[in-house]
């Protein structure tokens, strides 16, 4: 089997699920407010539970969904969740109560563990060697897809805050639609295993992560990670509004430059760091850099500080697909969905952590009772995660992050 059409459709995946969630996440505080009926520090409160029951969700499906494509396939389990995702957004369209809003936030969580069976779709077909590439372009499309999306988003929320998820529904089953007639199946008959529930729970996935080699301590990076990471969707609109006193339409337009940035970092930084460094060390200098401009974000209070704190994100680039490929290269050619589902069971534990921590943060020192207002406290907290990671990261010897697995399969 070759890439020629398995890449492009994944990376259309990625690309329109980015567009689907960087679409929503301008209008967002103003959705919580107004089905809640709520100000804006208790809509960043809200806005915590929200995301802490997306990642609950994520986390329990992740390890799920990626056993079931390495019993039935990729096709099947990532066309199913492109189905679920569209009709998750034309819910959000409707929705009127809070208890509503954390359901459909909910689906959202369960049916974005896709992404385990999206990442394990490109190491069937992926050589070790080539894999961080590969899932660079991955990074590339999302970082592109959040250009698309949030200015999308942030001139839709200026008519009104539900217009962004009629968009974000349609996307979505287009591209079911388009797997459903290009996207082939990446993972043969006799490559596939048996689904095991004993497996296929996070606790199974623990005990599983537990019996390969050195796949604990890339794990905890990547929680570490991605716990830092989320400073982003989990904080920046409330940020921008309490920080900035932006509109719509301008955090939009700065998660679209978020976007342009990312998918620069992925197309020109990816290949040649982790070529020149090697994966542990460019993982390594692209997390420093992101705890630099997390410090940025603390402290400024001007809108040209902000954009111009924004053109560093491009050299963090490195960091998500050296640790996609470390991981990988611990998984058998049979495993590799299991494997991808840990990995995303690993950033859905960072998700539930991070809810509380980051938006949390934001809420305490944005509140009227707070000690001094300090919205940009969520992000000291994502630099302390960052330097966390780093030294984390550090202790995994540099053999570590070059183990060899038997080679996929690539004709």
């Amino acid at each position: 089997m070759t890439p020629a059409r398995t890449i492009p459709f994944i990376v259309a995946t990625i690309f329109m699920d980015a567009v689907g969630f960087g679409i929503i996440m301008p209008v967002l505080p103003q959705l919580v407010m107004e089905v809640g009926r709520i100000d804006l520090p208790h809509a960043i409160e809200v806005g915590a539970w929200i995301g802490l029951v997306m990642a609950v969700a994520t986390f329990v499906a992740s390890p799920v969904l990626g056993n079931l494509s390495d019993r039935f396939g990729r096709r099947r389990v990532l066309l199913l969740a492109l189905g679920g995702l569209a009709v998750d957004y034309a819910l959000l369209t409707v929705v009127e109560t809070l208890p509503w809003l954390f359901i459909a936030r909910a689906l959202s969580g369960i049916f974005g563990g896709s992404y385990a069976a999206a990442q394990a779709a490109i190491a069937d077909i992926t050589v070790p060697e080539q894999r961080a590439r590969n899932f660079g372009f991955v990074g590339a499309a999302f970082g592109i897809g959040f250009v698309a999306g949030p200015a999308l988003g942030g001139f839709l929320g200026e008519i009104g805050p539900r217009a962004p998820f009629v968009a974000a529904a349609v996307l979505a089953a287009a591209n079911m639609l388009y797997g459903l007639f290009i996207f082939p199946e990446t993972l043969p008959p006799e490559r596939r295993r048996a689904f095991d529930w004993r497996r296929a729970n996070p606790l199974g996935a623990f005990r599983t992560m537990r019996t390969l080699p050195g796949m604990n301590g890339v794990a905890a990076v990547l929680v570490l990670w991605q716990i830092a990471s989320l400073v982003y969707p989990m904080t920046w609109s409330f940020y921008c509004i309490a920080q900035l006193g932006w509109t719509p339409g301008m955090i939009g337009a700065s998660l679209a430059a978020v976007g342009v940035m990312i998918a620069l970092g992925q197309v020109f930084v990816v290949g040649p760091a982790v070529a020149r460094f090697g994966e542990r060390d460019a993982a390594t200098l692209g997390i420093l850099v992101a705890t630099l401009v997390y410090l940025g974000y603390a402290f400024t209070t001007s809108t040209v500080g902000a954009f111009l704190l924004l053109i560093p994100v491009a050299l963090q680039a490195p960091v998500q697909p050296a640790l996609m490929a470390m991981m990988s290269r611990r998984a058998t050619a049979g495993t590799q969905g299991e494997v991808q589902g840990i990995s995303a069971m690993a950033m859905g534990l960072g998700q539930l952590v991070a809810p509380l921590l980051l938006t949390g943060t934001m809420a305490y020192f944005t509140a009227a009772k707070a000690p001094v207002h300090f919205p940009g406290a969520a992000f000291i907290v994502a630099a302390l995660f960052g330097w966390l990671a780093i030294l984390m990261l550090r202790r995994l010897p540099r053999a570590q992050a070059a183990d060899q697995m038997p080679p996929a399969v690539t004709g």
